[in-house]
This record gives C-alpha cells, structure tokens and sequence, in this order.
C-alpha cells in the first residue's frame, strides 16, 4: 500500500531547490509554489512540471487561494540580503527582510503542521540577536516550537563551504517529533587546497583550490569569488 505523501508549499522558492530535495524522499509532493523573479520561474518549471507555479508577489496572496486545507508543510528561504555578512545588514529595516513577516502571515492563514525554513547563518548575529528572537517569538505566537540549526554543505558530502541555518516550526496541534541536531555524514569535501596568495598566507579570499572535486560558489559584489589552479 503506498503511504500517502504529505503536501508542501513552497515560497520564495527561487529555481525549486528545497522542494526538489523534499520530493526526493518520496514522502512529499510540492502541489504549490510562488517565485517572482521571471528567470527563476522558468527554471522551476522545468524542475517541477507538476507544481502549480504562483507567479505573483507574495503580498496580494491569500490563503484562500492555496489550498490551504491541504497543506502540511510551508517551507521557504525568505530572502537573505538584509543579513547577510555580505551586505550592509539592515535586517528588518529592508524591504527584503520584512518579507519574512508574509511567510508568517501565511503560517497563520494556512496552519501547516510543519515550517521548514532557510537562511544566511548571518541571520543570528544580525541586530545582536534581537532579529533572531522576534523571527522566534513571532512563530511561537503563531502556535509553533520552533528548533534551529547551523549546518555546513561540506558535512554531507557536497563540494561547498556554505553554512546555513534551518528552522523547523512544529505545530502545537501535534505531537513534537524533533530532528536537531542533525548528525554529520562526513567532514570530507573533495576539495584539495593549494594555496593562500595573500601576503599573509591567510583569509578566505586567499585560498586557491584544484579543480579536482570542486563545485564552486560563485560570489557578486563583495568579495572576490573562488580561485583555482588550472593544470598547464
């Protein structure tokens, strides 16, 4: 007998990324998602033939209009420019990161089981962790425990030194089964490093990597992006 696959919506979904590792457990189905940026929709789709795709600003969605008996988990990396350690952290003073207030709006009118959300691990220093506690207080008041970790892509197997944090929301209307801290698959990356050029021999704008086993990051703005060594 098949077990019947929880049903997901996804905001800021971007090109799926989050949905996509969700479906891939073979325990959800995305039947919802919004993205606004055009370039981002078109890759989505591609992702996620099947989701219904909601192409509107997130602010003149309702409820109502997503199914929201339906749901069982919102998940979502509202936008991370106002924290992040690359930015001039403005936090909630940006437009970009008052838009968290619209995954709690939706949190509100739909009453998923579950909130699985994404950011900057900027996002717990930033406002010397007042920003942190009204993100945690506003979901407590929304009926949800909330649990956090900061997690690093080079732990499980990836070719990145990309650290986050995840947030999982559990509703007070079930029972709590909670998930941190999650276990480590592996501190190997892949990644062969060769050198620092900075004069001090340190710094991560520094480092020169192999090509061996890397799947880069590419930075804009701040910062000088990754440096690799191509064999000649």
């Amino acid at each position: 007998m098949n077990k019947q696959k929880m049903k997901l919506a996804g905001f800021f979904a971007g090109v799926g990324g989050i949905e996509l590792a969700f479906e891939q457990t073979g325990s959800f189905q995305a039947i919802y998602a919004n993205e606004f940026d055009k370039y981002a929709q078109k890759t989505f789709q591609l992702n996620h033939p099947d989701t219904f795709l909601d192409k509107r600003d997130i602010r003149t969605i309702q409820a109502e209009e997503i199914s929201s008996n339906e749901i069982d988990v919102i998940v979502g990396g509202f936008p991370c420019q106002a924290f992040s350690l690359a930015g001039r952290r403005l936090g909630f003073e940006d437009t970009r990161g008052t838009l968290f207030f619209e995954i709690a709006r939706a949190a509100k009118q739909i009453q998923p089981r579950f909130l699985f959300l994404e950011n900057v691990k900027g996002l717990l220093s930033h406002d010397k962790g007042e920003t942190f506690r009204t993100i945690l207080t506003t979901l407590d008041e929304l009926g949800y425990d909330v649990e956090w970790q900061v997690l690093n892509s080079k732990d499980f197997q990836v070719p990145q030194n990309r650290e986050r944090i995840f947030l999982i929301g559990h509703s007070r209307r079930f029972r709590s089964r909670f998930l941190f801290p999650l276990r480590r698959e592996s501190s190997s990356t892949g990644l062969e490093r060769l050198g620092n050029i900075n004069p001090s021999g340190k710094g991560m704008n520094g480092e020169i990597y192999l090509t061996s086993g890397l799947a880069p990051t590419l930075t804009r703005g701040k910062g000088e992006g990754t440096k690799i060594a191509i064999p000649v």
